[in-house]
């Protein structure tokens, strides 16, 4: 054999096993870059999202909602404001994994109402949203009587057979005027949905309905001090 054919062939196989490791740890490389990049958006989306409901929290619902109200050029915006009614007594007499389920699922209706406009789970039980266009015009008018339409369906209870909670909630939505904060906004919304909550309190409430113990979905009633206080007020 040719020594020259020889020497060209080990160079040639030598120079092919070089360019297949230094194609391997390129793309050891990408998978590791693509995999810090990974990892920096969740630390990023768990920095600006709820871990329970998904939606953004509070600090991101002020910082894109400062854009938001601040862009001279925006359509027409309503701050609102969504506080549920006694929902303390959802996790008393239910247990927290059902205040849960009541919590993860009023996000889901609030943010599928909302559509691609803002919504977000301030804490504990209140939620904000920034509403444009159609939602607005949806809302105007009774907001709280069509987010409450919203939020009436019942919920069932995850880890029950048939149980499921009505809840109910008090709302303020106000017009974001032009040159307005998005705290000057919120504040006048908190207001509103406080308001709500005071008349929703004075005004008599009637007793709610107990499904037969036999039915497929009974429904636990949302207030049982206030249906005793009614009880006590028909005696």
């Amino acid at each position: 054999m040719d020594v020259t054919l020889l020497l060209g062939g080990l160079l040639l196989a030598g120079t092919s096993g070089l360019a297949w490791r230094s194609h391997r740890r390129a793309r050891r490389a990408e998978a590791e870059a693509a995999g810090l990049r990974l990892a920096l958006d969740a630390e990023r989306h768990a920095a600006s999202h709820d871990p329970l409901t998904g939606l953004p929290n509070r600090r991101a619902f002020y910082r894109y909602g400062a854009e938001l109200v601040a862009d001279r050029h925006r359509p027409a915006i309503a701050a609102v404001v969504v506080d549920l009614d006694d929902f303390k007594q959802i996790n008393d007499e239910y247990g927290h994994a059902a205040g849960d389920t009541v919590l993860r699922t009023v996000a889901r209706r609030l943010a599928d109402y909302a559509g691609d406009d803002l919504v977000a789970r301030l804490g504990g039980d209140e939620f904000a949203a920034l509403l444009t266009g159609a939602a607005i015009d949806v809302a105007r008018g009774r907001p709280a009587d069509r987010l409450s339409d919203v939020l009436s369906t019942p919920i069932p209870i995850e880890g029950t057979a048939d149980i499921t909670v009505t809840v109910t909630a008090s709302v303020g939505l106000v017009p974001v005027s032009p040159g307005a904060s998005l705290a000057e906004a919120l504040g006048r919304a908190d207001e509103e949905m406080y308001a709500a909550k005071s008349a929703r309190c004075r005004e008599p409430q009637a007793a709610p309905a107990l499904s037969p113990p036999d039915t497929a979905s009974p429904e636990i009633p949302r207030q049982p001090a206030e249906l005793a206080r009614s009880k006590a007020g028909g005696s």
